[in-house]
């Protein structure tokens, strides 16, 4: 009869398995963090909570190994291989039934909050990815426990890039919160904008989107336009190009019928519209169609209108390039009179525009115009142009 294994025996995986995070080889660490379910689901929930979760998080481990191991933290061995780390934070992302259910996920935070703020972009991203997906399965009381002073702590780091990484946890946990909390996130939120790091405005503004989706209308108007007013008149056009995503969520959330009565949005719009960098021309010429869908009729007529048409005339072939791109989408919104008598010259004459790149955004859209026009302006108008573009030198 077999005799029985021994506890060293049942270790005996595991130890190997540590080992392999410690190895010299990034394979062999690699291939040792995406088998740590492995070493969880042998320890158990309880061990894998009390310490496999504390090695993983760089602390001295109360685990005893068999003779002649050592265990040490996972950060001494592990420090500068980016790639091993960006592995451990996917992992952890999806380590809650291993230690235990919901009940217990809050003890995944500390190793993914020293994760997000690493130097390196990849593993912060995907430390914060992890982050949010655990949160989802918190209660509100582990989140306003844990998830909250960890998002905080973030913020408030003298590093930056704990900051950036701060920047993308405030939308997850929010509406699972009590309002005292939410509006206490909203003032940390509020620093994050104002912070003197531009990495952290664009952050902020690149996150600043989506935290508006999650909140009602009269906390948008009180406290995020000026929020967004703030980042768009930033020095950089870095930030100030991804104020056009928080303009479209703000429109959105603001009901159309209200938006006139806030004139610093249009003013903001207007300023982007015209803005000196071709970098924030761009971003409004890409997402034209969803600005026009967000905003009241009104604007589009008094405002988009002729903002479409200069923007088709843009000096930069770019900028003419993103906006070709939106014709059929954004006149699709307009009445035929108002597109044949303001707007369709300025289309025609992008068949003959000097950059290859417009010319082709130009082929691939126009036929979105024919439904539009009707039969007999299609003759008249987009014949034409499509004869033209089919003696084009650049065939493509």
């Amino acid at each position: 009869m077999a005799d029985a294994p021994s506890a060293n025996d049942e270790l005996y995986p595991i130890a190997v398995l540590i080992d392999e995070l410690k190895h010299d080889d990034v394979l062999l660490r690699l291939n040792a963090i995406h088998r740590l379910s492995t070493i969880a689901l042998a320890l158990g929930p309880e061990r894998t909570r009390e310490e496999l979760i504390p090695f993983l998080d760089g602390q001295t481990a109360p685990y005893a190994p068999p003779p002649g191991q050592n265990l040490t933290p996972l950060a001494e061995s592990v420090e500068d291989e980016d790639e091993v780390l960006v592995a451990l934070s996917e992992e952890l992302g999806s380590f809650i039934e291993y230690v235990g259910g919901p009940q217990y996920g809050h003890v995944l935070l500390s190793p993914l909050e020293n994760l997000a703020a690493i130097e390196e972009p990849a593993v912060r991203d995907k430390a914060v990815e992890s982050l949010n997906k655990i949160c989802q399965d918190l209660s509100s009381q582990q989140i306003e426990e844990y998830f909250i002073p960890l998002t905080i702590r973030l913020s408030k780091a003298d590093w930056f890039t704990s900051k950036v990484s701060g920047c993308g946890l405030y939308t997850a946990p929010y509406k699972k919160i009590s309002p005292q909390v939410q509006e206490s996130l909203r003032t940390q939120f509020g620093l994050l904008v104002h912070d003197e790091t531009p990495m952290v405005r664009r952050q902020s503004a690149t996150n600043l989107s989506k935290f508006i989706k999650e909140m009602t209308a009269p906390v948008v108007i009180e406290e995020m336009i000026p929020l967004f007013q703030h980042l768009a008149q930033d020095d950089q056009d870095s930030v100030r190009l991804l104020t056009v995503e928080i303009l479209i969520a703000i429109a959105e959330v603001v009901p159309k019928d209200q938006q006139s009565s806030h004139s610093v949005l249009l003013t903001s719009l207007r300023s982007l519209i015209e803005d000196k960098s071709w970098r924030v021309r761009y971003m409004i010429a890409d997402r034209f169609e969803k600005i026009a869908k967000a905003v009241d009729d009104e604007t589009v007529s008094r405002d988009l209108i002729p903002a479409f048409v200069k923007l088709l005339k843009d000096n930069e072939a770019e900028v003419r390039t993103a906006i070709a791109g939106q014709i059929p989408g954004f006149c699709s919104l307009v009445d035929r009179d108002t597109l044949l008598k303001d707007i369709m010259s300025s289309v025609e004459d992008l068949v003959s525009d000097p950059s290859q790149h417009v010319r082709a955004a130009l082929g691939t859209q126009i036929s979105g115009l024919a439904p539009i026009l009707g039969k007999q302006e299609t003759i008249d108008h987009l014949l034409p142009m499509f004869l033209q573009m089919l003696k084009d030198e650049f065939p493509e």
